[in-house]
């Protein structure tokens, strides 16, 4: 079951969630979603658990609970939407 973990720190690390998540069961993934020019993180993850029990006690006991000084949101992960692809250049 793959989670979206939102409001995150600027300074939380992929490890840092690693370890949360662990609390709750065995985590696959954790990726922190970070900004392709700045290289700062984008204040959101997503993190993978291979047990679904595992995954709804994880989220369950983690959303809305303070971590870094920032109240998580943390929910099932949605798939992502295909959204029309924007090309930089002539526009006319």
């Amino acid at each position: 079951m793959k989670l979206y973990v939102g409001n995150l720190s600027f300074e939380t690390t992929e490890n840092d969630l690693q370890d949360l998540f662990e609390q709750h069961g065995k985590v696959t993934e954790a990726t922190l979603m970070m900004d392709r020019t700045t290289g700062q993180s984008r204040g959101f993850a997503f993190v993978t658990m291979s047990d679904t029990a595992e995954a709804n006690a994880a989220l369950n006991a983690l959303n809305g609970k303070e971590v870094g000084g920032r109240t998580l949101t943390v929910n099932e992960a949605r798939p992502r939407e295909e959204r029309p692809r924007q090309f930089a250049g002539n526009r006319r």
